[in-house]
């Protein structure tokens, strides 16, 4: 098996198990409060990246710790935001409304370095309005508090990219990653303590499902998507990664979490549509017209 395959492999083992993660909280979310799910997940998460760093962290200065915790507040927050949203909405409504930072990234940059969006960044945010209209709006146009709540982490989820992308710059990723989540486990840990009930009687299906999301989805991910990116060219990557909220919304439905209607359906191609528009500007079609003729 060549590189190339090995890359698109691992890039699409990465996005199951990532789609596959929003039923799993979903589930841990019904005996353990939202804080305490997260603290013990970035924290185990911290841990796993630590022993991968062990020999890196004589590299350590004041700009790893600043650029690792700015990184692991914003992170932490997104995730905060999204998982009280899955609280109240669908693991496929979560996953999909989730993936909208695609969208707004390209104006958030626009916003703090001055760049502004192409024509196919403007195409992806209106069409990505409308799609989610028909996966939000309730027949008297009201919006559930979770499709509100998952929407605005897609906010903290773009800012997140943009200083990850600056952060990283000439350091080494694994550091910034492991002070990230060591930092984020510190914010849910003190929301946790401050707003919530410590958990109590924890089923061990929950205790599984937590340890699912530590080590698998968010310590093998790391490991499978910087391996696909390292053997993919960007544009086809951006392509694969997007079937995270497809993949969510697949396991979603044939788990009984989720009951599709016409406007829902319709909602969610408008948006994945979006997302492969902004991510891509369409590359993929003219590659697949040059190769028919």
């Amino acid at each position: 098996m060549n590189k190339a395959a090995v890359g698109r492999i691992a890039l699409i083992c990465t996005t199951l198990i990532w789609g596959s993660s929003f039923v799993i909280l979903k589930s841990a979310l019904d005996s353990i409060t939202p804080l305490w799910v997260l603290a013990i997940r970035f924290g185990g998460a911290a841990l796993i990246m630590l022993l991968a760093c062990l020999s890196k962290l004589k590299k350590l200065d004041k700009q790893y710790v600043k650029g690792g915790i700015t990184m692991g507040v914003l992170l932490a927050f997104a995730y905060i935001v999204q998982t009280y949203g899955l609280v109240y909405t669908t693991p496929g409504k979560n996953a999909f409304l989730t993936a909208t930072y695609c969208i707004l990234v390209p104006f958030l940059y626009w916003a703090i370095a001055g760049k502004k969006p192409d024509k196919f960044n403007v195409i992806a945010a209106l069409v990505c309005l409308v799609g989610m209209g028909f996966v939000c709006l309730n027949s008297d146009l009201s919006i559930n508090v979770g499709d509100m709540l998952t929407i605005c982490c897609g906010l903290f989820y773009g800012l997140h990219i943009i200083i990850t992308a600056r952060t990283v710059e000439n350091r080494d990723p694994l550091l910034l990653t492991m002070l990230q989540f060591a930092a984020g486990a510190l914010v849910c840990l003190a929301g946790a303590a401050l707003f919530e009930p410590v958990p109590k009687n924890i089923p061990p299906g929950s205790w599984a499902g937590i340890a699912y999301l530590t080590f698998v989805c968010t310590g093998l991910c790391f490991f499978l998507q910087t391996i696909g990116q390292k053997y993919t060219p960007p544009s086809q990557a951006a392509v694969i990664l997007t079937l995270e909220s497809v993949f969510g919304t697949a396991i979603s439905v044939v788990l009984g979490e989720e009951t599709l209607t016409f406007n829902i359906v319709l909602g969610f191609c408008l948006i994945f549509f979006a997302i492969l528009t902004s991510e891509t500007k369409l590359e993929f079609l003219h590659n697949i017209g040059k190769k028919r003729n």
